[in-house]
């Protein structure tokens, strides 16, 4: 019996990797609702631990599975540099719990966590770049819209569009890895009028 495989591009795979870590920030909302400060801590230390791991791996140590893990998931554009994407995903999942209430800052968290993957995941297969994008696909735009106004409805219906709008924007934007800041930020700062206006 023939079995059919089917061949996932290294690209793709690299995507996933990422992704898949990228979405692990978004248990910081869930911490905070235990313990505020602490998660605040736990990113910030977190974030440091990593910047020593990448120190030492980008001046040629090998550190037991860190090396690994940081090699499949680097991008093309990453090779031969210091991967800066966890600092800035840690920075800015901390400054949103710090500056922002419990309920925005989660919106904010969960916009870099679900929205930015979905945007890179459709981004991925997305066909339409307009120029105004700079390379970005309006799929991806738009399933940072999407999975952003799912989540935000479930938390707050009236905060819900503000934060996608914000998300997709700022998503948008040729930030590269410092969207990681951008978007909690900016997301969890839309969301604090309408979360302000209907508790």
């Amino acid at each position: 019996m023939a079995f059919f495989k089917i061949r996932v591009p290294e690209s793709l795979k690299t995507e996933f990797t990422r992704k898949a870590i990228h979405l692990l920030i978004g248990v910081s909302p869930t911490l905070a609702a235990f313990d505020r400060t602490f998660t605040i801590i736990l990113l910030f230390s977190g974030t440091a631990l990593y910047i020593v791991l990448e120190v030492l791996r980008f001046s040629g140590r090998t550190v037991p599975l860190f090396s690994a893990v940081s090699a499949r998931a680097s991008r093309e554009r990453d090779k031969g540099r210091f991967i800066l994407g966890p600092v800035t995903l840690g920075l800015g999942a901390a400054g949103a719990l710090l500056f922002y209430t419990p309920l925005a800052a989660a919106l904010g968290i969960y916009a870099v966590a679900f929205g930015d993957s979905a945007a890179s995941l459709a981004g991925y297969f997305g066909r339409l770049r307009p120029r105004f994008l700079r390379g970005k696909s309006l799929e991806g735009t738009l399933a940072c819209f999407l999975a952003v106004l799912l989540i935000g409805y479930r938390l707050s219906p009236h905060a819900a569009l503000p934060a996608a709008l914000a998300a997709a924007c700022v998503e948008a934007l040729p930030l590269k890895d410092f969207d990681n800041i951008a978007i909690p930020l900016a997301t969890g700062l839309f969301s604090l009028f309408p979360l302000n206006f209907f508790p």
